[in-house]
């Protein structure tokens, strides 16, 4: 059954820290929720909009923050009913993957490192296996992508993230987008921390246009490698773990490219 206002609670006010995320501050308010006994397994959350009223946040915020609770097992939405609460065992929750990665436990080094190593095998299989359809919505989501403007984070950051994840659906391997989607939130939250510039934003446009390119001319190999460069020029603009050593591009008899990840220094 649907839970009311009354029942869900007095208080929606986030909490006002500008340092953190607004997504992430959304996420704690409905875990505050959950833990509190306001929302019980089985209740069904209002809808989008009304959250959306409720906390005075915009919906893609909101989107973001349930799909965060969504990777931890804690909500789920059922098509064309909404979102319910799954569970309310919030610490045995988090001793799984998905939790730990929606939770943030994983540093932004260790997820764009996943991320290359999954998004690059998915260009090489959507040179083999995407639609022309699905070649055409990439080119156009690439073009959202370029006129969004530098100082629109958020549509910059959702353009782009459509544009991967539009991807990974054109490589035609469920768990390899299953994979891929358990990554978003953190990567959302490490690009949040970034201020690109108007230069570094074309490049990373442009970037996009090789490996459409590429993908339109079934060159597996080309897309894949086209695609290391993107993510690589990424990683290095958004890693942030200095304890560790950065990949660099390593490219074999001119055709093929790959990370060359290097090697810890030896301890005697």
């Amino acid at each position: 059954m649907p839970a009311d206002d009354a029942h869900l609670g007095e208080s929606w006010a986030l909490s006002p820290d500008s340092r953190r995320p607004l997504p992430e501050l959304i996420e704690q308010k409905l875990r505050e929720q959950i833990i509190g006994g306001a929302l019980k397994a089985g209740d069904r959350l209002p809808t989008e909009p009304e959250l959306a009223r409720m906390l005075d946040v915009a919906r893609s915020s909101l989107r973001t923050a349930l799909q965060r609770l969504q990777l931890q097992g804690i909500v789920e939405v059922r098509r064309g009913l909404g979102w319910y609460v799954r569970r309310t065992d919030l610490a045995a929750i988090e001793e799984h993957l998905e939790g730990r990665l929606a939770a943030k436990r994983f540093s932004d080094t260790n997820l764009l490192e996943v991320r290359i190593a999954l998004e690059t095998t998915a260009a090489s299989l959507a040179a083999v296996r995407a639609g022309d359809g699905e070649l055409d919505e990439l080119a156009k989501l690439n073009r959202r992508y370029q006129r969004a403007p530098v100082d629109d984070q958020q549509e910059v950051i959702e353009s782009d993230e459509e544009f991967h994840l539009a991807l990974i659906r054109a490589s035609h391997n469920e768990l390899l987008e299953e994979m891929y989607q358990a990554l978003v939130p953190g990567l959302q939250d490490c690009k949040r921390h970034a201020h690109p510039s108007r230069e570094v934003h074309n490049r990373s446009a442009n970037e996009h246009e090789q490996v459409i390119w590429f993908l339109r001319r079934r060159d597996e190999v080309g897309a894949k490698s086209a695609m290391t460069t993107h993510l690589l020029g990424l990683y290095n603009d958004l890693a942030t773990d200095e304890a560790e050593p950065r990949a660099t591009l390593s490219t074999y008899v001119g055709v093929h490219d790959e990370p060359m990840w290097p090697r810890p220094p030896r301890t005697t």
